[in-house]
């Protein structure tokens, strides 16, 4: 039967989409003026959404519901003295739901925001605090002359100003943050810090910046494309290649690092850390090049990467063992294995790169063991049906900077993510429905994740679990890469034996067995006590496979307070290591500055690690 829909004809009489967001953000700054918290609640639908990037709370939460946010309304009102809420575009209207980008301002700074309006009220809020007043950056109309005309006998250059910095300091002049960790994550803050005028300094244990991506096996690259994946301040050139590998990117951190003036020691390796409560300040002893140095900075970051510490598996036979045998993360690429028997212990991204390149190079077998089920998806197919909306060539074309995608991917609260999510791969399913077919038929256990909702979900939740497909999946499939099931029971002189009798005859182990918690490092550098104070990083409390419960709304520990007095964490992809890394930096300036900030939501800890 053929259906004929009448056109429908809004009512002239009903207000416009920019009516009923200018009516609501007027009524909601009312009531914030009023110090009414039930009021300005009220205008929240019953199943509702605020989060707040460090706007209203000096914290990353999530509140949910009208309760929740009269509870955060009460806090310090008049802490906040939220005012000016505005549209900074056009409002538009989809399914009933109005989506406006909003702007506004607190007694501390400058706000944007996103809303999501109902019928019944706002479903979703995102407040994001962008810069503090009287500490702006240096940008723009705002950037700095750099150099100071006319004569001047005692004149100091760029060059002799940038040395003098580095003579002082951590020696004559302490940074009030250290930043452990020289990566993409260390870089970027330490990018902000210097923007912003905060004396800080990175450190990390390899020759040069970039090394830690310059040192991997030589066939990693990115998974994820170059949109998603520029540094602040400094995007990528238009000409960069959609999947950077490993060594391009290791040179433009290296680049970026003497570009964008970042207080950097390499070849220093970071030996304990202590944290004086009376003084408030961090003792951090350190080798230089061989030398002792003490840091006394007020904030110490680890910015060490979100995966923590290479879980190394413990088997019976190892020490016995006669050929190489490593942990993924210390693989030092495939050219001196050719000829030889292969064996990877896992499936997921390093498993799968690590063995393509093996048979690359020439290994006489190559055997992937994969000990539990892994979620794959063809990288074209993320690319276009995951990621195109928001970090693509065509949303670029539609008006969608960076800066506003990564706006628009943290206004949806991880409670409704995977909602949103779960469509995106049933997409991805149907479309490469012959590319899982054959990888099923050789035997390959596929997972969607626990509720179907995909790889970003998994990555949230636990940080593995999940191959994106660039070939090696394919290899699998055509049984280039041979297949094997089950746990490590032992390893023999020549060989890993599985829980169920299976011999693989081997020189070569690779243990692409992931990694713990962040804390894992405050527990090395610190001490257990402070990794248990904290407790754990990453997943949100989902009750997901390695992502327990209770229900927490945010990732663990990340770029916000902890436990600790001056101890935070700084980690991610390169979108999380830009993106969040504004908030990060915004609150350790604001403490610099003496800037009041209360925190709202000290997020609890129940799991260790």
């Amino acid at each position: 039967m053929t259906q004929t829909l009448d056109h429908i004809v809004r009512d002239p009489a009903a207000p416009t989409p920019q009516q009923r967001v200018d009516a609501w953000l007027a009524a909601f700054e009312t009531a914030l003026a009023a110090r009414d918290a039930d009021a300005a609640a009220a205008l929240f639908a019953t199943d509702s959404f605020w989060r707040d990037l460090i706007a209203f709370t000096w914290n990353i939460t999530t509140v949910e519901g009208r309760a929740a946010i009269t509870d955060l309304l009460r806090a310090d009102p008049d802490a906040t003295n939220p005012s000016g809420f505005h549209t900074t575009e056009p409002p538009t209207e989809d399914d009933g739901v109005v989506t406006a980008w909003i702007g506004f301002e607190t007694a501390a700074g400058r706000g944007a925001g996103h809303l999501r309006l109902a019928d019944e009220g706002a479903w979703t809020l995102l407040t994001a605090l962008r810069e503090l007043k009287g500490f702006e950056e240096g940008t723009r109309t705002r950037r700095p002359t750099g150099v100071r005309h006319g004569a001047d006998p005692s004149r100091v250059t760029w060059s002799e100003q940038r040395a003098l910095e580095d003579r002082e300091l951590g020696y004559t002049r302490q940074p009030y943050t250290l930043i452990v960790g020289g990566g993409q994550a260390g870089i970027a803050l330490g990018a902000r810090m210097r923007q912003l005028g905060v004396p800080a300094l990175v450190v990390d244990a390899h020759d040069r910046p970039g090394d830690q991506w310059r040192k991997r096996y030589k066939s990693l690259c990115l998974h994820d494309p170059v949109w998603y994946d520029h540094m602040p301040y400094l995007p990528f050139p238009d000409n960069w290649p959609v999947f950077a590998p490993k060594d391009k990117i290791a040179d433009w951190l290296e680049m970026y690092t003497t570009v964008m003036e970042v207080p950097y020691w390499s070849s220093t390796t970071c030996t304990s850390a202590r944290y004086d409560e009376l003084a408030g300040e961090w003792t951090v002893a350190v080798e230089r090049e061989g030398a002792a140095v003490e840091l006394r900075p007020r904030h110490l970051v680890l910015a060490t990467g979100m995966s923590g510490k290479p879980n190394i598996p413990d088997f019976p036979g190892m020490d016995r063992f006669m050929g190489d045998q490593h942990h993924s993360s210390a693989h030092p690429g495939p050219d001196g294995y050719a000829g030889k028997r292969a064996v990877v212990i896992g499936s997921n991204n390093s498993a799968h790169d690590i063995c393509a390149a093996l048979w690359e190079a020439g290994a006489v077998s190559v055997t992937m063991v994969q000990r539990s089920s892994t979620h794959v998806v063809k990288s074209e197919s993320l690319m276009d049906l995951a990621f195109g909306d928001l970090y693509s060539e065509r949303a670029i074309d539609a008006g969608i900077t960076t800066d506003k995608a990564d706006l628009a991917f943290a206004s949806m609260p991880y409670r409704l993510m995977p909602e949103f999510q779960r469509p995106l791969y049933r997409a991805m399913r149907e479309r490469d429905a012959e590319f899982y077919r054959r990888l099923e038929h050789a035997g390959f256990r596929i997972d969607w994740g626990d509720d179907d909702s995909g790889l970003f979900m998994k990555y949230l939740r636990r940080g593995s679990g999940y191959y994106i497909d660039v070939g090696a999946a394919e290899m699998v499939a055509d049984g280039d890469i041979t297949l094997a099931h089950g746990e490590v029971r032992e390893l023999t002189e020549t060989a890993v034996i599985l829980d169920d009798g299976t011999e693989l005859p081997a020189d070569l182990v690779v243990y692409a067995t992931g990694y713990g918690s962040m804390n894992g490092w405050a527990a090395d550098l610190i001490g257990q006590d402070v990794a248990d104070k904290v407790g754990k990083c990453w997943g949100y409390g989902s009750g997901t496979t390695k992502d327990p419960g209770p229900w927490e709304g945010e990732l663990r520990n990340m770029w916000k307070p902890t436990q600790q007095e001056g101890l935070w964490f700084h980690g991610g992809n390169l979108h999380q290591s830009r993106h969040y890394s504004l908030y990060l930096a915004l609150q350790l300036k604001a403490r610099y500055e003496s800037i009041p900030t209360p925190v709202y939501g000290l997020q609890e800890v129940h799991h260790r690690s």
